[in-house]
């Protein structure tokens, strides 16, 4: 009998489902077998870098969009449960998972923010850009490294993980993918040459 698996993707606040890394990711999850949600938010508050009020509302109203696309979904009958988010999405994913419904879920984090490490969780893997214009990096790694939580930075890279040299994000991104494919399949996670693992 084959197990039941379940991937929901939370994505960010314009990086949709169809842009690189949630992309991917979706192409890996479905190819491994697993049944695919993708959340969408609609109606988010503009002018969210840096105001962490906005940031607070923007997250409310991605959780709520959230419960509601969720709400008929009984993560229980699944044998293999995966959260894959970007940016604010895994803010929502880590408090939908760890505070409300303590599903024991595999979590990949796309550029977290540091709102998302309120939350406890664990069996997590985690990319930042080293130029991520969304977070203090310092504070992303020292969260991650409190949490262990493996977390990969990447030299140059923003919130997208993309530096502008589209050589170098090709491969970074490629790089990604295999961790993320490795983690996914539960094979031991290391880093390669783009990333620096801590």
């Amino acid at each position: 009998m084959s197990r039941k698996k379940l991937a929901v993707i939370f994505p960010g606040i314009g990086y949709h489902k169809d842009k690189p890394l949630l992309y991917y990711a979706t192409k890996l999850v479905k190819g491994a077998g697993y049944d695919v949600i993708s959340i969408e938010y609609h109606d988010m508050p503009e002018k969210i870098k840096g105001n962490e009020t906005m940031m607070k509302k923007a997250v409310e109203i991605a959780y709520a969009q959230t419960e509601e696309q969720l709400k008929d979904v009984e993560c229980s009958e699944y044998d293999d449960v995966i959260f894959i988010g970007k940016s604010i999405g895994t803010v929502v994913l880590s408090k939908w998972c760890a505070s409300e419904h303590e599903i024991n879920a595999k979590q990949i984090w796309y550029t977290p923010v540091e709102a998302t490490f309120s939350f406890p969780a664990d069996n997590v893997v985690a990319f930042i850009g080293d130029l991520d214009p969304w977070s203090d990096v310092d504070v992303i790694k020292e969260k991650a490294e409190a949490c262990g939580i493996k977390l990969f930075s990447y030299p140059g890279g923003d919130h997208s993980l993309e530096t502008g040299n589209v050589s170098v994000d090709i491969k970074n991104i490629h790089e990604v993918m295999k961790i993320t494919e490795d983690f996914i399949a539960g094979r031991g996670v290391v880093h390669g040459d783009g990333g620096t693992g801590s």
